[in-house]
């Protein structure tokens, strides 16, 4: 019985998602939705034995992934030339007649969606495998992080072995509420949906994925790596039978007059659609012409991408000023005269850099041109007139959030606020200061971040310390047991050694291993304040650039004023070198990868540079072994290039115990 209701809960709730998120018909509200997803979600947990891969329950994404494995497409997925022009249509239509020799023949144009392209591999129903268009040849394995998008089926009626190849896209809305969330967030901006669908199809956290609204519209139907239907219109047709979300906006054309015509029409359309577009593709729809006309050595003869011309306009630049991110960056935005660029209203403009000014030769006042070509924030393409009374820009001395001291490190285009407490790059300062590798604080995550510092119970790192249970408790989603376990969190802390302190500090260019040299070489963090550069430099792997920045962090009076506050809450700010010398790994570099069976990959780091090995982030000719769990990503792939010899858990102890 608890079966029967199982299946007949993922046949209703699949049935809901194609109708919202495909046919865009939906029968039932929202919390309808929800109420038969939690009546899933409760039967499936409490009898796991029946969870499978294609439950809508598993569209939520898992844990975070160490990194991407690298697989070959079936067949390459090859790039199209490009027509910039009719002229450049004509020619194409031209070659195609001549080929064909004079044969008769049909297009069909499809809108060109401004995306990131995956393949989707089916066998027995399900979805089993997903790959980014990579180079062409490999992609990156991104199943988890597949199984987030909505109108991707993870069940179908056709059990047999196909893929479906199409465009991820993120909605024009998805992302216009993805940057103002990260404006609110005092984050950058994304620059255009095609780079944020890409980005967020490529996160290691499938549950960020998941909070991002792709959209999948599927193009191509295959077996084995070949052409499934035969005709490109017969493959749609499969495809929408299939239930998977193919673009309504196609036609299939007679010949160039009627593909141009097309064109035409959806040019004037391309401001209306609720996503981005930056031309059409144009297809020969037979399946055995297609075969007959071939391929270069870079795309097919018998397909051409028609490119738009950008979106322009002139407007003035009316004032610049900067903007500062979470991460400290200070970035120089221009705000413009509001201008109408195809149906959007326009009104600022990211200019990256001070490097980025200058090329343009760019000061206030000026008359410029923006350009929109599928980007929702434009871009400052020229100086088409200088004014007058120009007022060049110059980056201030100070952060204009709050006043601290603002580097711009040698080789950078970057300049950056060095206090950790500005308030613009709190929240970020406070996730890295409480994460499980630096302070390990229990229950501090974003939520619970996001919640302290907006309601003004912490302005700095330190005030993490003055948090009291009952503050917590009193928060959104927080109970007592919730808040105990927060406390109890803040109270271990101070227990953990100084390498974590200053790992938690934020110091550019110091991270886990470059504190432990730190602590290891100086003893205390009064120490290591008070070093000069010539000082600093005496210690294991820290040069001149290193050396900089940690001098310009504690020469902040910001800086110092957290540090002494962090001393009175009582953190460990001293450090004994434990020698491990003589120990059975001295010699060797090791790089984890994957979940391990018993071990955390804390544990395993400790238990290894205890025995006097070395942990490294990334693998190279100088690794002596690679230590693979469940689910090794790119890292074991690297291994196996360079014939570095790969151990698993139960190995690594062996080789400590036969080595002492």
């Amino acid at each position: 019985m608890v079966l029967e209701r199982i299946e007949r809960l993922r046949q209703e709730l699949r049935r809901h998602e194609h109708l919202y998120y495909v046919l865009d018909q939906p029968e039932i509200t929202d919390a309808q939705y929800d109420s038969l997803m939690r009546e899933l979600q409760t039967l499936e947990d409490a009898h796991p034995e029946f969870v499978t891969p294609d439950s809508p329950t598993q569209r939520v994404g898992g844990a975070p992934r160490d990194g991407f494995t690298k697989l070959r497409h079936s067949s390459p997925m090859l790039s199209l030339d490009n027509a910039l022009d009719e002229g450049d249509l004509r020619d194409f239509d031209r070659r195609i007649r001549d080929l064909l020799g004079g044969e008769e023949f049909s297009y069909v144009a499809e809108l060109k969606l401004d995306g990131l392209s995956m393949a989707a591999h089916y066998s027995g129903g399900t979805l089993q495998l997903a790959l980014t268009r990579g180079d062409g040849t490999t992609g990156e394995e991104v199943t988890p992080n597949a199984r987030t998008i909505r109108s991707l089926p993870l069940h179908t009626n056709e059990h047999g072995v196909f893929e479906v190849r199409g465009e991820v896209i993120i909605p024009n809305n998805a992302f216009r509420k993805l940057n103002d969330d990260r404006e609110q967030e005092g984050l950058p901006r994304y620059a255009n949906p095609r780079n944020s669908a890409a980005g967020s199809l490529r996160m290691l956290d499938p549950k960020v994925t998941a909070a991002r609204q792709l959209d999948f519209y599927a193009y191509f139907y295959l077996i084995n790596g070949a052409p499934g239907a035969p005709s490109h219109t017969d493959a749609l047709r499969k495809l929408t039978k299939l239930g998977f979300k193919v673009n309504a906006a196609h036609r299939r054309c007679a010949g160039i007059e009627e593909l141009l015509a097309f064109i035409r029409e959806y040019e004037g359309q391309r401001d209306t659609l609720p996503y981005e577009i930056d031309g059409v593709v144009a297809k020969v729809d037979s399946v055995d012409q297609q075969n007959r006309l071939g391929w270069t050595s870079k795309a097919p003869r018998w397909a051409i991408a028609f490119k738009y011309a950008a979106r322009q306009a002139e407007t003035i630049v009316e004032k610049i000023d900067v903007q500062v991110g979470r991460t400290g960056a200070l970035t120089p935005v221009a705000h413009l005269k509001p201008v109408n660029v195809s149906g959007v209203t326009v009104s600022r403009s990211t200019l990256h850099n001070e490097d980025e000014i200058a090329r343009l030769g760019l000061a206030e006042g000026d008359t410029v041109v923006i350009e929109r070509s599928g980007d929702v924030i434009p871009k400052v393409v020229k100086v088409v007139k200088e004014a007058h009374d120009r007022k060049f820009f110059k980056m201030p001395a100070e952060c204009p959030v709050c006043g601290g001291k603002v580097v711009r490190p040698e080789g950078e285009v970057i300049w950056r606020c060095v206090n950790v407490n500005c308030p613009a790059r709190l929240k970020n300062s406070i996730l890295h200061f409480a994460s499980r590798s630096v302070m390990d604080i229990t229950g501090m995550g974003d939520v619970l971040v996001d919640q302290i510092v907006d309601k003004g119970l912490v302005r700095g790192i330190a005030d993490i310390y003055q948090l009291t249970q009952d503050q917590l408790a009193g928060l959104d989603r927080m109970g007592q047991k919730s808040a105990e376990r927060v406390i109890a969190g803040i109270a271990k802390s101070k227990t953990l050694p100084l390498p974590r302190v200053i790992n938690g500090l934020g110091i550019p260019f110091v991270g886990e291993r470059t504190a432990q040299i730190l602590a290891d070489a100086f003893g205390s963090l009064d120490a290591i304040r008070s070093a000069d550069e010539p000082a600093l430099q005496q210690a294991e792997e820290v040069g001149p650039k290193v050396s900089q920045s940690i001098r310009r962090f504690f020469e902040d009076e910001h800086n110092q004023e957290l540090i002494k506050r962090l001393a009175e809450a009582g953190l460990m700010l001293t450090h004994k070198k434990v020698d491990r010398s003589g120990g059975p790994l001295t010699g060797l570099t090791f790089v984890l990868t994957g979940t391990l069976p018993t071990l955390s990959r804390d544990d395993a780091k400790k238990m290894i540079e205890d025995a006097g090995g070395k942990v490294s982030g990334s693998v190279s000719k100088k690794t002596s072994y690679v230590v693979a769990g469940e689910d090794a990503g790119s890292k074991l792939e690297k291994a196996k290039e360079l014939n570095i010899p790969v151990l698993d858990e139960s190995a690594l102890q062996s080789k400590i115990a036969a080595i002492r």
